[in-house]
């Protein structure tokens, strides 16, 4: 073949490249004909174009779609947290992400094997709407019946609703999957046994933090560990001041007084000698009642 030579399998690779280029300028100005109005007084919570009539559209590049809803997801609880100045582990419920169940559903139409969107939805979508979310995550299952990390997310969102049996069914199905780890047995255990305890809590929220894809998820996961370290820190600093006030007979009227004890616990304190939570603030001493609280501006009273 002579160098310069345009050949008809040139030609075909070149029509392809065409094709893709005019479907996604064509999904683009598709989205955009049926975004929602800037005007928030109107009901605009409605997905500006459905998954599967993007599907039909998209000449087989549904990846890129499904990454476009997928950022399209994240852009939108952004938002939302912003304008709100909330965050995604306080009140999520209350930030009226109606278009977030159908954005995550028309994601993983698109690509059944993009995980990340699942496991926000096992995350996020309970507050908003626990059924849906059940519903992507079994959609997920079906599409992928050997990612068990799908089943560590249904098992979450039972946990999240105190039904710990379905919660340790999701669990032992999961854990019969080729490469699933030992822990998801051993959690399908604990479900029956202490499945509201602080400790399961603990496990749960450790282990989507490991295995958490998105960074955000992490972040919520990281939250709550350390929302769970300050209540078990609590929990220590009043069997601190109840032994304090057994032996002297009143409370103590600073944390210097219970000095030495606090230093047997091993917890952390800052220069006046007050005990941090940890965010790296002080707890609140309330020497009448021989009580400990969060302080003003800890974050972790928050989450």
């Amino acid at each position: 073949m002579m160098q310069g030579e345009f050949t008809i399998r040139d030609g075909a690779l070149l029509l392809t490249v065409l094709l893709g280029l005019a479907s996604v300028v064509g999904l683009s100005r598709l989205m955009e004909w049926n975004r929602p109005s800037t005007n928030e007084s109107i009901e605009q919570e409605k997905l500006y174009v459905t998954a599967n009539t993007v599907k039909r559209a998209s000449l087989g590049f549904n990846g890129l779609v499904a990454d476009w809803y997928w950022m399209r997801s994240l852009q939108y609880v952004g938002g939302k947290m912003v304008k709100s100045k909330s965050s995604l582990v306080d009140n999520i419920g209350e930030l009226n992400l109606k278009l977030l169940p159908p954005l995550l559903d028309a994601a993983t139409t698109l690509d059944p094997q993009f995980m990340e969107p699942y496991q926000y939805a096992a995350v996020v979508l309970p507050d908003i709407d626990v059924q849906e979310a059940i519903r992507i995550i079994k959609k997920g299952i079906a599409a992928n019946p050997s990612q068990w990390r799908l089943y560590h997310n249904l098992g979450y969102i039972h946990w999240q609703k105190r039904d710990f049996k379905s919660a340790g069914e999701a669990y032992q199905q999961g854990a019969q999957i080729s490469g699933a780890p030992e822990w998801m047995t051993a959690m399908a255990a604990r479900m029956s046994s202490e499945g509201g305890s602080r400790n399961t809590a603990r496990a749960i929220y450790q282990r989507l933090y490991e295995e958490a894809a998105d960074d955000r998820v992490r972040t919520m996961a990281s939250k709550h560990l350390q929302r769970l370290q300050a209540l078990d820190q609590q929990d220590g600093l009043r069997r601190l001041l109840a032994t304090y006030k057994s032996r002297t007979g009143r409370c103590p009227t600073s944390w210097r007084n219970v000095e030495p004890f606090l230093r047997a616990l091993k917890m952390p304190v800052d220069a006046s000698g007050a005990p941090i939570d940890p965010t790296g603030v002080p707890y609140l001493l309330a020497h009448d009642t021989c009580d400990v609280s969060f302080g003003e501006t800890s974050e972790v009273r928050f989450w």
